[in-house]
């Protein structure tokens, strides 16, 4: 549910004003109402830029010790604003320092591999020659293209032949003009020997730095997370004087904010306790009221995907726990499979033991979305691909087991369900936004949608109703009709809301018949799934066939483990995207579910 909230201005005397922002910051209830954009002030913004480095440089030294377990961070140190931007200038200049001496040791293997092709020599003897008179000049060209007179003429010595291209040398007297079709390349300026001495001190040289970043890790990340929440306390508090409106020549300031209603009281204590003056403001339609969402365990799972959407409006419901089953479901009938659920729980109960605390909550929800797997999948007969309809021992329950048509049929029904119980939301939601006589005909849409539902849909399933019970359903048919065509919108003439009806039939009509075949694809990929499982245990047998019984054991096991593993990966993938989909397209829209609430951010101490 959205957490009701309460709007409130806060008057105080500018000598008194940091005294009063630290008394807000201490309660943190209040969430500071933004009139001015961060993106126009530019110590704001060098506080976000500061925070963006001091965030880069903890996720590299996490990094760093990701493969060690049982890291044990130094405490963290009180530094001064100063202190702390010093101490990322340092950790910087070794990132840069590591990052050059990196450079460099490709530089040089660069050259190493291609010394590597001319052999070891000296230029020293090269040199020697020189001041005898003498040129050494270094060639190369394709191998096709060497001429073996060019040794006679000017004294050329092959050197290797590698990927196609010839590498010579030319010894000749000193101003001898050499003219051959083949390019001087530019040599490396030292031998071998000095190269392989030079990468060894570079490789040394990057040993000591990444040491040294490491040694920073564990002495400072503590450090620079305290430092980090220094600066967001920094922000929270510049961003307040930034929103806050000065009058009477500067010498009263003006705040706003949103308070949690529940907390008002115990805000509006503390402030008439210290004589800051404040006063409760009405809240007015164009007011961008923040959102903190409140839900149960189980629904509180489901809040980031709501997020991934758009937080609820204000005066709109929490759609949260009104989609988290439906949600959950659907995930069960697309992975299609009770062994693969199986896995997925036991393999988020294992993480749940390792992992940091910030991720259980999304294991959770898998636990709990693998448990629908589970059941679902068992429902219909399928354990890691093996239709359980099939097993002799099995043989007396079969009939119990959901065939693929019943499955089909069902996911049809329950995209029905879930279509009208949208639109009992939307409804609802009118409701209380418009009041109850702009509610009637939505609702009564709602009636009829059900009661035509019971006597034509029913028959479908072999499902027949009693003839009172078909005629009753009509009558509600009929009478929500007529409210839907006589009042759907209140004050207006009987002859506007006539034609407004016969439109909204023809909407209701078309949007109905389609949204429910959508619901179809939960039914085809958890099918698909089970198909899949299938196939690899058949290759498994198959492919394995007329080997020795170890040799075979051991191969069939590694095909289902890869094809399984694959299996489940787009099983995972496909039961995520469809039902978040079918949640973000055909519910919020039945729901009439708007979005583009911003969420709630008490001012306080980070």
């Amino acid at each position: 549910m959205i957490v009701k909230m309460s709007k409130y201005a806060f008057m105080v005397y500018h000598k008194e004003y940091d005294t009063f922002l630290s008394t807000l910051r201490d309660l943190g209830v209040v969430h500071i109402k933004e009139t001015n954009s961060v993106m126009d002030n530019e110590r704001l913004q060098e506080l976000l830029a500061e925070r963006k480095q001091i965030n880069t440089l903890m996720r590299y030294f996490k990094n760093l010790h990701a493969a060690e377990k049982d890291v044990k961070f130094a405490p963290a140190r009180e530094l001064t604003k100063e202190e702390g931007l010093e101490l990322v200038r340092k950790i910087e200049e070794l990132q840069d320092k590591k990052a050059q001496l990196i450079a460099s040791k490709q530089s040089i293997e660069k050259d190493l591999a291609y010394m590597e092709i001319w052999g070891e020599f000296s230029y020293q003897n090269i040199n020697r020659l020189k001041r005898a008179g003498y040129d050494v000049t270094f060639f190369t060209c394709p191998t096709a293209k060497y001429e073996p007179e060019w040794g006679v003429l000017y004294n050329a010595i092959l050197i290797n032949n590698f990927q196609s291209v010839t590498y010579f040398i030319t010894i000749t007297k000193e101003g001898t003009l050499i003219d051959i079709d083949a390019e001087r390349p530019k040599m490396p300026v030292q031998g071998l020997a000095k190269l392989r001495a030079r990468l060894d001190q570079r490789t040394k040289d990057i040993q000591h730095v990444e040491d040294e970043l490491k040694h920073r890790a564990v002495a400072d990340y503590k450090t620079l997370e305290e430092f980090d929440k220094n600066l967001q306390d920094e922000f929270n508090l510049s961003n307040a004087l930034v929103q806050t409106d000065r009058q009477a020549g500067d010498k009263l300031m003006l705040l706003e904010g949103w308070v949690p209603t529940e907390n008002a009281p115990a805000l509006e204590h503390e402030l008439d306790k210290q004589g800051y003056f404040f006063q409760q403001l009405e809240i007015e339609d164009g007011d961008k009221v923040p959102i903190k969402l409140r839900n149960n365990k189980f629904s509180k799972l489901y809040e980031p995907i709501t997020k991934m959407f758009s937080l609820p409006n204000y005066g709109e419901l929490d759609p949260t726990p009104l989609f988290a089953p439906f949600f959950m479901l659907f995930f069960g009938l697309c992975f299609g499979d009770g062994g693969y659920g199986l896995l997925v729980m036991i393999a988020c109960t294992i993480l749940k033991k390792k992992v940091n605390p910030d991720f259980k909550p999304y294991l959770t929800l898998f636990q709990y979305l693998g448990f629908a797997a589970l059941l679902v999948g068992t429902c219909t007969g399928s354990f890691f691909g093996v239709a359980l309809a099939d097993i002799p021992a099995l043989s007396k329950i079969k009939n119990y087991f959901v065939n693929s048509d019943n499955l089909m049929t069902f996911s049809i029904v329950i995209g029905l369900v879930q279509i009208i119980f949208g639109k009992c939301v939307a409804a609802y939601k009118i409701k209380i936004q418009k009041g109850t006589k702009h509610s009637i005909a939505p609702f009564a849409w709602v009636f009829v949608i059900i009661s035509l539902a019971l006597a034509f849909g029913l028959p479908m399933l072999n499902v027949h109703l009693p003839n009172a019970v078909v005629m009753v359903c009509y009558g509600i048919a009929i009478l929500g009709l007529v409210v839907a065509y006589l009042y759907n919108t209140p004050g207006k003439n009987v002859f506007l809301n006539f034609g407004t009806g016969l439109w909204n039939t023809y909407n209701m009509a078309s949007g109905l018949l389609g949204d429910t075949l959508s619901y179809i694809r939960l039914f085809a990929i958890g099918l698909t799934g089970s198909i899949l499982g299938g196939v690899f245990n058949t290759l498994a047998v198959t492919m394995t066939d007329g080997m020795n019984i170890v040799l075979r054991a051991i191969c069939m096991l590694l095909i289902l483990l890869i094809g399984h593993s694959i299996n489940i990966a787009l099983c995972t993938i496909s039961s995520l995207v469809h039902p978040l989909r079918l949640i973000f397209v055909e519910y919020y829209k039945n729901a009439e579910f708007e979005g583009g609430g911003k969420a709630y951010e008490p001012f306080r101490k980070a």
